[in-house]
Protein backbone atom coordinates (compact mmCIF):
# COMPACT_ATOMS: atom_id res chain seq x y z
CA UNK A 1 0.00 0.00 0.00
CA UNK A 2 0.97 3.77 -1.15
CA UNK A 3 1.70 6.10 1.72
CA UNK A 4 -0.76 8.95 1.00
CA UNK A 5 1.15 12.08 -0.19
CA UNK A 6 0.61 15.44 1.64
CA UNK A 7 0.26 18.84 0.58
CA UNK A 8 3.43 20.86 2.05
CA UNK A 9 1.50 23.84 3.88
CA UNK A 10 1.05 25.39 6.93
CA UNK A 11 -0.81 22.56 9.58
CA UNK A 12 -3.82 25.00 11.14
CA UNK A 13 -4.41 22.71 13.44
CA UNK A 14 -1.88 23.45 16.53
CA UNK A 15 -2.21 19.92 18.07
CA UNK A 16 -1.77 18.27 14.63
CA UNK A 17 1.13 20.48 14.13
CA UNK A 18 2.94 20.42 17.39
CA UNK A 19 2.58 16.24 16.94
CA UNK A 20 4.22 16.50 13.24
CA UNK A 21 6.97 18.24 14.63
CA UNK A 22 7.96 16.39 17.28
CA UNK A 23 7.59 13.22 15.16
CA UNK A 24 9.53 14.87 12.25
CA UNK A 25 12.27 16.02 14.10
CA UNK A 26 12.83 12.50 16.24
CA UNK A 27 12.80 11.54 12.28
CA UNK A 28 15.61 14.00 11.00
CA UNK A 29 17.96 13.61 14.50
CA UNK A 30 17.72 10.24 13.80
CA UNK A 31 19.40 10.18 9.96
CA UNK A 32 21.34 12.64 11.26
CA UNK A 33 23.30 9.83 14.05
CA UNK A 34 22.56 7.23 11.15
CA UNK A 35 24.62 9.56 8.36
CA UNK A 36 27.41 9.98 11.28
CA UNK A 37 27.70 6.15 11.82
CA UNK A 38 27.42 5.23 8.24
CA UNK A 39 29.15 7.82 6.58
CA UNK A 40 32.06 8.95 9.32
CA UNK A 41 30.24 12.13 8.37
CA UNK A 42 30.39 14.91 11.27
CA UNK A 43 27.23 16.66 11.78
CA UNK A 44 25.89 19.49 13.52
CA UNK A 45 21.97 20.07 13.32
CA UNK A 46 19.99 22.93 15.07
CA UNK A 47 16.32 23.55 14.94
CA UNK A 48 14.10 26.32 16.01
CA UNK A 49 10.53 25.59 16.79
CA UNK A 50 8.18 28.69 16.11
CA UNK A 51 8.22 29.77 19.80
CA UNK A 52 11.94 30.38 20.06
CA UNK A 53 12.93 26.68 21.22
CA UNK A 54 15.99 25.26 20.22
CA UNK A 55 16.69 21.55 19.60
CA UNK A 56 20.28 20.19 18.59
CA UNK A 57 22.26 17.75 17.52
CA UNK A 58 26.04 17.21 17.34
CA UNK A 59 27.77 13.61 16.00
CA UNK A 60 30.63 12.00 18.82
CA UNK A 61 33.47 13.34 17.08
CA UNK A 62 32.01 17.23 16.79
CA UNK A 63 30.48 17.21 20.16
CA UNK A 64 33.83 19.24 21.65
CA UNK A 65 34.25 21.65 18.86
CA UNK A 66 30.23 21.82 18.72
CA UNK A 67 29.57 22.91 22.53
CA UNK A 68 32.94 25.29 22.01
CA UNK A 69 31.55 26.71 18.92
CA UNK A 70 27.77 27.58 21.03
CA UNK A 71 30.14 28.94 24.02
CA UNK A 72 31.93 31.25 21.37
CA UNK A 73 28.45 32.19 19.97
CA UNK A 74 25.92 32.41 22.06
CA UNK A 75 25.06 35.76 21.75
CA UNK A 76 24.83 35.45 18.01
CA UNK A 77 22.65 32.26 18.32
CA UNK A 78 20.50 34.92 21.10
CA UNK A 79 20.17 37.25 18.46
CA UNK A 80 19.88 34.95 15.51
CA UNK A 81 16.19 33.36 17.44
CA UNK A 82 15.00 37.12 18.06
CA UNK A 83 15.36 37.89 14.49
CA UNK A 84 13.43 34.07 13.55
CA UNK A 85 10.98 35.24 16.05
CA UNK A 86 10.05 38.69 14.77
CA UNK A 87 7.41 38.98 12.29
CA UNK A 88 8.21 39.60 8.88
Amino acid sequence: MMRKKIQMKRIDNTTARQVTFSKRRKCIFKKALELSTLCEAEIALIVFRAIGKLFDYASPRIEPRYQEIEQKHFISCQRLMEKLAKPI
